[in-house]
């Protein structure tokens, strides 16, 4: 998320717990393309929600970027930064 916020020139912060804070929280209905997507209860994963009940992530380090369901995990906040 961060190399891809930085080529939009916008710097958000290195983990996925301070991008979890990083900007306002949104409800799951509010969402828009580029809002980032927080999951599970510790915030150990994060994707860019792409719309249409989309988001594009890697899915674990080295995996290639895709597009999963908004839901594949427990979402534990939307952020808008």
């Amino acid at each position: 998320m961060q190399w891809a916020y930085a080529h939009a020139g916008v710097a958000i912060p290195r983990t996925s717990q301070a991008q979890a804070h990083a900007g306002q929280p949104v409800p799951l209905s509010q969402a828009r393309p580029g809002d980032l997507v927080v999951y599970r209860s510790d915030a150990s994963h994060v994707a860019m929600y792409a719309g249409n009940g989309q988001v594009i992530h890697a899915p674990y380090p080295g995996a290639r970027v895709r597009y999963d369901p908004v839901g594949m995990l427990p979402i534990s906040s939307i952020t808008r930064v």
